[in-house]
């Protein structure tokens, strides 16, 4: 059964939105590491039942990248919550298996990304044909052997995460196959809504 791993918020400017999270919830997001090569860096918020927010942004201290950031970061103006993970122990069977039931979430890639206290955490995670891994269906990732990262990260609540689409039908099909069990309301655009709740108040992430 695939569950929550973490909810992924983009953001072209990483500190200001460090700032804005820590001020409305009232718990600081805590450094995650750098992702060499890419010219990301993340910060994490832990949102318990082992799930975790993850803030990326472009890291000023790296080169820029050969190839464009991940989750669409070159062109975005603010924050948004581009996509989801869904954490699996087997993602090769996953995805045989989903693809058993007519959705193909893109082969297994291998990633990694060093800690500021020096350790490299790995992991396999799901790209879509095109190398991205955006949008209201979330990605597969594995993290093998490595700790999760949601061990020992200060706490907010997440107090519910809606799916939007155009084509519900067709968006909660593919979730299923995917062993995801989420209701999808119909809209205008695909999104995901994230609430949050933490000691300083509530924040609604879209």
């Amino acid at each position: 059964m695939s569950g929550l791993d973490h909810l992924v918020l983009a953001t072209p400017d990483l500190p200001d939105a460090v700032a804005t999270v820590t001020r409305l919830l009232g718990v600081a997001p805590v450094p995650g590491g750098r992702h060499v090569g890419r010219g990301t860096r993340n910060f994490l918020l832990g949102l318990g039942d082992g799930g975790y927010l993850e803030l990326i942004g472009p890291d000023d201290d790296q080169p820029v990248p050969a190839l464009p950031r991940p989750f669409g970061l070159d062109g975005l103006t603010e924050p948004r919550l581009v996509t989801w993970a869904a954490q699996v122990t087997d993602i090769d069977g996953a995805v045989a298996a989903a693809r058993t039931a007519d959705y193909d979430p893109g082969d297994p890639a291998e990633m990694s990304r060093a800690t500021p206290d020096g350790q490299v955490l790995n992991w396999r995670l799901t790209l879509s044909n095109d190398g991205s891994h955006t949008g209201v269906i979330p990605f597969l990732i594995d993290w093998g052997s490595t700790t999760h990262p949601s061990v020992n990260l200060p706490q907010v609540t997440l107090r519910s995460l809606e799916v939007t689409h155009p084509d519900p039908t067709t968006i909660s099909a593919r979730l299923r196959a995917l062993s995801i069990d989420i209701a999808v309301q119909p809209g205008l655009r695909p999104a995901l809504i994230a609430t949050l709740d933490g000691p300083a108040g509530a924040l609604t992430l879209l």
